[in-house]
């Protein structure tokens, strides 16, 4: 058996830059009917890497990008409306509280 020379550090580098892609599915069957599938799909890569191959989601979630679903908002218009939703309302916006 040959000793490897690459280091932890060198091949998380090559995963890295290449990505990796992990996928199974698990499937639960009772008497041929199947009652649950999970497809899981795993991609390990470099932040780059992933928006290279058109995978930058995380980019528009609010949960990550607070600015950008303030800025869809702003951009569809709904921020604008729902101001002036409120300010019909009795009381105005604090009415809702």
């Amino acid at each position: 058996m040959a000793a490897s020379t690459d280091s932890l550090a060198d091949i998380l580098e090559r995963v890295l830059d290449k990505g990796v892609v992990i996928a199974g599915d698990i499937g639960v069957s009772v008497v041929d009917v199947e009652l649950l599938t999970l497809r899981i799909r795993l991609f390990i890569a470099s932040a780059q890497t992933a928006r290279e191959m058109g995978m930058d989601w995380w980019t528009n979630d609010p949960f990550f990008a607070p600015k950008a679903a303030r800025n869809e908002l702003e951009e569809t218009g709904l921020a604008a409306r729902v101001a002036e939703l409120e300010a019909r309302l009795p009381g105005g916006r604090d009415a809702l509280r």
